[in-house]
């Protein structure tokens, strides 16, 4: 016969005991997390995929991450080379329109107003930076502000005071696309057809106001193909920056295709199935109940007990 002493019975008890607590604590984990595992320790062999999976969702949101900010850069930009062109536009309907009245009345001072929008876009800001500065950041690309300031300045070219830099942005580890524009490339011809105006208004056939001479007409019909081309320049610029857009787009579109798809990977692997965790849980809990009866049974069947009790 076979003798098994108490103290044998009570330390497997206990053991039964804090396996089934261990059991119920990984049970609720999983329920409490969703995750079959809270570290790559808990996976096995999966976690070199699951490690694997990481580091390329990682580095796929890194991209997806610059590829929405240059996104916004180029809306900016956009709005910015919208605001220039539409100066030269604008500029050229008021000349147009001036030959047509045969008066310049209020000319100048619309002339003036679109010069401003054109230096306006110039200097537009995206995120503190100007968007046409060239990496510059201490001054405004142009420092123009009126019509007078072309004239006075000892050139068009001094005018501009944006960098070299050209902003070019790593799209992935294949695409490497150039998003930046000079100011100095934008502006110069526009500028240089604002001054002609500014410094024939200053001149001997001046001012444009009131009745307009023939030879006042003929200047200014000779200024309507010379906004034209600025016109055509400027939004020629705009196009490559739309392109850009289209093109960052695509990526962003792309990029998060796989990074869902990634996500999705990764939630099969670490995600747990909520019906089998729930089971294992309530399992494992009927597991520690029965454990603990086992326990206050050994205790209440104790030889000392029996002793004590005077049986």
């Amino acid at each position: 016969m076979t003798r098994i002493s108490t103290p044998d019975s009570w330390s497997s008890a206990l053991l039964n005991l804090m396996n089934a607590q261990q059991s119920q604590n990984d049970a609720q984990q999983q329920v409490n997390t969703q995750k079959i595992a809270t570290d790559l320790s808990g996976f096995g062999r999966e976690s070199e995929t699951l490690t694997a999976f990481g580091s390329a969702q990682s580095k796929l949101k890194g991209y997806l991450d610059v590829s929405k900010a240059v996104d916004s850069r180029l809306t900016t930009q956009d709005t910015a080379f919208s605001e220039v062109a539409g100066a030269a536009q604008g500029a050229r309907q008021n000349i147009t329109d001036a030959i047509a009245a045969g008066r310049a009345d209020s000319l100048m001072q619309a002339i003036q107003q679109q010069f401003q929008g054109a230096v306006d876009g110039l200097n537009m800001q995206h995120e503190g930076q100007y968007v046409f500065g060239g990496g510059r950041l201490d001054a405004p690309p142009t420092s123009a502000t009126t019509l007078a300031d072309l004239t006075a300045a000892p050139s068009i070219g001094s005018l501009f005071q944006n960098g070299q830099f050209k902003t070019a942005s790593k799209l992935d580890d294949a695409t490497t696309v150039q998003t930046g524009y000079l100011a100095s490339d934008i502006g110069t011809n526009l500028f240089n057809a604002f001054q002609a105006i500014q410094a024939y208004d200053q001149g001997p056939n001046g001012p444009l106001s009131g009745q307009l001479t023939q030879a006042q007409k003929d200047f200014l019909a000779s200024q309507i193909p010379v906004f034209e081309a600025a016109n055509t320049e400027i939004t020629n610029y705009q196009a490559q920056n739309g392109a850009l857009q289209k093109r960052v787009e695509t990526h962003i579109t792309s990029q998060s295709a796989q990074s869902d798809t990634l996500t999705t990977l990764i939630g099969d692997k670490s995600n747990v199935d909520m019906a089998t965790a729930l089971t294992k849980l309530a399992q494992a809990q009927q597991a520690v109940q029965a454990s603990a009866q086992v326990l206050a049974s050994l205790r209440s069947s104790s030889l000392l007990n029996l002793l004590s009790s005077g049986q």
